[in-house]
């Protein structure tokens, strides 16, 4: 390897892949996977080659004003737009975070009303207060999902599956609009002006 290519990376440099890799996940050009795995060979990397070789396939950062690729937010107002133009929302505020918090929690709101419901009704039909058995359904879910909402909320998850959600909206949205489009050119029947048989 003659050249840059060669020559040894500095850790500025894999940091510098490594923040290139995690504005593309938030792009949604990697998904965790792949971003996991680059970001593993770009810190264990040796030379600019190797770091080089992990961006290849990534378009430049561009600013936004400059860039020619499709932005995130579409014209029409999303929840991840804001007041005016069509510019994403800092942090996504609380709307996109609650509707995340609910997703997350509300089947288990409502399998533990279920459980309790019934441990209630068992109860009064057996004129004694049982044994409180829900507790054992609620306690180690409701700290699995504790750990979920920490960990969702520190790695902005509520963000990413807004955009998703947004992404696939549009892509809907592409779909019918093509699917119209091709009705619309396709001749009908009934405007045919030969008569029939």
């Amino acid at each position: 390897m003659n050249g840059r290519d060669g020559m040894r990376a500095a850790d500025a440099d894999r940091e510098a892949v490594a923040d290139r890799l995690r504005v593309a996940l938030g792009e949604g050009r990697l998904d965790l996977h792949e971003y996991d795995e680059r970001l593993q060979r770009a810190y264990a990397a040796r030379t600019y080659a190797e770091l080089d070789a992990l961006l290849t396939d990534l378009p430049p950062v561009a600013p936004p004003e400059r860039s020619t690729l499709a932005s995130v937010t579409t014209p029409a107002a999303g929840p991840l737009d804001g007041a005016a133009g069509g510019q994403p929302v800092p942090a996504v505020a609380g709307g996109v975070t609650a509707r995340w918090l609910a997703e997350v929690w509300l089947p288990y709101l409502k399998v533990i009303a279920i459980v309790v419901t019934i441990w209630a009704v068992t109860s009064l039909l057996s004129r004694e207060v049982l044994y409180f058995w829900p507790a054992w359904v609620a306690g180690p879910w409701g700290a699995v999902l504790v750990v979920r909402t920490v960990t969702g909320l520190a790695g902005g998850e509520p963000r990413r599956r807004a955009i998703e959600r947004q992404r696939r909206r549009q892509r809907k949205r592409v779909k019918r609009d093509r699917r119209r489009a091709l009705r619309a050119g396709e001749p009908d029947e009934r405007d045919d002006p030969r008569p029939a048989g």
